[in-house]
């Protein structure tokens, strides 16, 4: 293992914020493909991406949440997809695979990420 993150955010944080700025915060947020129904899915996605980020080492100090993308694999579970700056660190650190796993309680999304060789 090469990195590990966590994170937790308010799930009404997150719907407050799409609610007030949706098309903004959704074109700084979402990458390509990501279509969360529910402010649970967004704020999911939101927790995976800063988790990720943080397992990666730099945090959004060297890329946007734009370049993680998050997807389900045949079973629903989560899979990081990432293009760009995030990739550039990803290859530069020696990282060939993110896990993530996302959760949902009490108003509260969670994530979790491992970065692998």
């Amino acid at each position: 293992m090469l990195g590990l993150g966590i994170d937790i955010t308010p799930v009404e944080r997150i719907a407050a914020l799409d609610r007030a700025y949706p098309e903004r915060f959704r074109r700084k947020v979402l990458a390509p493909g990501e279509m969360p129904r529910t402010a649970e899915s967004l704020a999911g996605l939101w927790a995976a991406k800063e988790a990720v980020s943080k397992a990666l080492g730099t945090g959004f100090g060297e890329f946007g949440p734009r370049d993680i993308r998050i997807g389900y694999d045949a079973h629903g579970a989560p899979t990081v997809t990432l293009a760009g700056r995030a990739e550039q660190v990803a290859q530069a650190r020696g990282i060939a695979r993110l896990l993530v796993s996302i959760s949902h309680a009490g108003g509260m999304a969670v994530a979790c990420a491992a970065a692998l060789q």
